[in-house]
C-alpha cells in the first residue's frame, strides 16, 4: 500500500512540476512577439545588414540561401512616416538595387509595390540593442508567406541575441533561419554601373518569387 502512495507521491510532484513549464510558454511567446509601441524614425535610418531570415514559404527560403549578402538602407527626409527602402542583394559578384517606398505607421509598415502583391508587416521588440526584427507578411495569386528577418548593424550578433530571434521564430512556427556568411562583402549602396544581362536576369527571377 505504502509503495503505491509512494508512486502516487511522485506522479504528482512530476505533474506539478510540468504545469509552470506548459503555463510559461504564452507568456513568454507573448513578450516575443510583441510589436514595438512605436518605431523610431530616425533610429531606423541608415544602412542595416541582415543576418539571419526565416520563410513559410520554402521556394523563397531556397532563393535566400542563393544571396551571398543583403543590405538594407532606409531613408527618411522629413519627419513623415514615408521612408525609402532599398534592399540590396549580393550574388557573387552582382549588386542588385532593389529600391521601393515604405510607410510606416507606429510599429506597422506597408510596402509599396504597385499593386502587384500585398506586403506588410510589423517591428518586433528585441533586447538587441543594435538590431531590428521584421515580420513580412506577403500576398499574392501564387504565394502567401510569413517572413521573420533579424537585421543588425553589425554582420553577426551574440549568441544569446540569436537564440533569442530563434525563440521568435518557434512562436510563430517558423523554420530555423537562414543565417547569413557574414565574411562575404556587402554591396555599396549606389550601383556602380549598369546592370549586366545577368544581373537583370536575377532580379526578373527575384520579382517573379515575391510576387
Amino acid at each position: 500500500m505504502s509503495t503505491h502512495r509512494d508512486m502516487f507521491a511522485v506522479y504528482a510532484i512530476a505533474l506539478l512540476c510540468l504545469v509552470p513549464a506548459s503555463r510559461s510558454s504564452p507568456l513568454v511567446c507573448e513578450k516575443l512577439v510583441h510589436p514595438l509601441d512605436q518605431m523610431d524614425p530616425h533610429r531606423l535610418e541608415g544602412r542595416w545588414a541582415l543576418v539571419a531570415g526565416s520563410l513559410s514559404h520554402l521556394p523563397s527560403t531556397e532563393a535566400l540561401r542563393l544571396r551571398d549578402s543583403i543590405t538594407m538602407y532606409f531613408s527618411n527626409s522629413s519627419e513623415t512616416s514615408n521612408f525609402s527602402y532599398t534592399q540590396i542583394n549580393r550574388f557573387g559578384d552582382q549588386c542588385q538595387h532593389l529600391p521601393y517606398n515604405i510607410t510606416v505607421e507606429g510599429s506597422t509598415f506597408t510596402f509599396d509595390v504597385r499593386n502587384r502583391f500585398e506586403l506588410t508587416g510589423a517591428f518586433l521588440s528585441t533586447s538587441c540593442p543594435d538590431c531590428v526584427v521584421m515580420r513580412w507578411v506577403v500576398k499574392s495569386k501564387r504565394r502567401q508567406s510569413v517572413d521573420m528577418y533579424l537585421l543588425s548593424r553589425r554582420r553577426e550578433v551574440e549568441q544569446r541575441e540569436m537564440e533569442e530571434f530563434r525563440a521568435q521564430l518557434k512562436c510563430y512556427q517558423l523554420p530555423a533561419p537562414v543565417v547569413m556568411d557574414s565574411t562575404k562583402e556587402l554591396c555599396p549602396e549606389q550601383p556602380q554601373s549598369q546592370p549586366t544581362a545577368a544581373a537583370a536576369q536575377i532580379e526578373e527571377t527575384t520579382e517573379e518569387q515575391k510576387s
